[in-house]
């Protein structure tokens, strides 16, 4: 590779990262998620706004003319984040509030899945579909981008607005976490049969059947493989190097699943959920360590690629993001308040649970990522997939801001007593 070539690459790479990490600071000072911030600073960039002129347009150039190595940098942020994503999954699942837990994935999950899968083949136009997808792909992303709630960003509000440690964080997070393994695998089920006719079937069924293996055995089998691997004796590279050794097992997975042609994004969130061992410290701070790297540099830059591939100009359609946002935010709200209700939940509960698991975050914007690069999408279909996913992140951390403000409790102390709950009175029915 040339001097010129490389200087030009790290150029847009130092573009890209310090102005995700500003834009995303100023959204923090605005009480609103960092995430969406660092997909802005991408928009900036990118052919709605800057990307039109002057210097905007001579950036945006250059990252196409060094797409290759770009991408490369975007795959291993996205697969960064998943590993990461995975991980946390397995810190935070918890077996308390079972019942509670059950009632709001079934029911506020359950409904949109099946509803975007029973009313997608009416629904569905040609303006969604991308060069590969066909009908059964195509429905399958439709119903998992109207159900899916956010992990990453979910814990990350909570976290700045130091709710992290109580209830109504454990409840929303421990219906995410159920929430996106079973919508990883219709994702992962989307793309295995994506470009596919529905004529070679034994092909399908066997692409669909190591889809489905790979994600049984990654979240049953290979963890304690994994596990065992990292306490046995003979181990010297988890012991002397404990960051690289979980980078290793995400290649690791990553390679087996390229061999088995599964999608790489599963093969990394199902990576960080196996290397997780809560009773070895030197794993808890490996993954920390990757965890600042990737989140001071890989993950913003990916965020901030995001909005770069984001053409509000030519590919955005506003009846269909004012549509799907409507559609699919109404029936969240109240499939959520549904599944809340049978589990005991009533009044201003409802509310807070609802909007809070409305947040599609990473997961949705992953979801779109992952279904375009497939060519399952449209450039339409997936602006408005991401325009959904940065507008109810949003809306949900500056609802959980305003409710702290005003000093209301997330769940009412007769519902269920938190003793870190916020105090407060809940605002009248008028």
């Amino acid at each position: 590779m040339p001097d010129s070539a490389l200087n030009s690459i790290l150029f847009i790479l130092l573009v890209l990262a310090g102005s995700a990490h500003l834009v995303g600071y100023l959204f923090v000072r605005l009480r609103q998620p960092r995430v969406v911030g660092e997909i802005a600073a991408g928009i900036l960039f990118g052919p709605a706004l800057l990307g039109r002129f002057g210097f905007g347009s001579r950036l945006l150039n250059a990252a196409q003319h060094n797409g290759s190595v770009l991408s490369f940098v975007y795959w291993l942020g996205l697969l960064l984040l998943m590993f990461l994503a995975g991980a946390e999954t397995q810190r935070l699942f918890t077996r308390e509030e079972r019942r509670e837990v059950a009632w709001l994935v079934v029911v506020g999950t359950g409904i949109p899945f099946v509803a975007g899968l029973t009313l997608g083949p009416w629904l569905i136009r040609p303006s969604l579909a991308g060069p590969t997808g066909n009908r059964g792909s195509l429905i399958i992303i439709l119903a998992v981008g109207v159900a899916v709630t956010s992990v990453p960003v979910v814990a990350k509000i909570f976290a700045d607005l130091g709710i992290l440690h109580t209830r109504f964080a454990r409840l929303v997070l421990g219906v995410a976490v159920l929430e996106d393994i079973a919508l990883w695998l219709a994702l992962a089920v989307a793309t295995s049969v994506a470009g596919n006719a529905g004529l070679d079937l034994r092909r399908i069924s066997l692409h669909l059947a190591a889809t489905i293996g790979f994600f049984a055995a990654g979240l049953k089998l290979l963890p304690g493989i994994v596990k065992r691997i990292n306490k046995a004796e003979f181990n010297v590279f988890a012991k002397h190097s404990p960051a690289g050794y979980a980078l290793a097992v995400l290649l690791g997975y990553c390679a087996l699943a390229g061999a088995l042609g599964v999608n790489l994004v599963f093969a990394a969130f199902l990576a960080g959920f196996a290397v997780v061992h809560k009773k070895r410290q030197i794993f808890a701070e490996a993954l920390e360590a990757i965890s600042r790297v990737s989140f001071a540099f890989f993950i913003p830059v990916y965020f901030a690629m995001v909005g770069l591939k984001l053409d509000l100009v030519h590919g955005a359609s506003l009846s269909m993001m004012a549509a799907f946002l409507l559609g699919s935010c109404v029936l969240k709200l109240l499939s959520v308040g549904l599944g809340g209700r049978l589990a005991g939940f009533r009044g201003f509960d409802l509310l807070n649970l609802a909007i809070t698991t409305n947040a599609r975050g990473g997961p949705g914007i992953v979801l779109a990522s992952v279904a375009f690069d497939a060519g399952i999408i449209s450039p339409s279909f997936y602006t408005t997939l991401v325009i959904a996913a940065v507008l109810t992140s949003q809306f949900a951390g500056a609802w959980l801001d305003f409710v702290l403000r005003r000093g209301w409790p997330l769940l009412r102390p007769s519902t269920a007593i938190d003793e870190n709950a916020v105090a407060g009175e809940l605002p009248s029915a008028a």
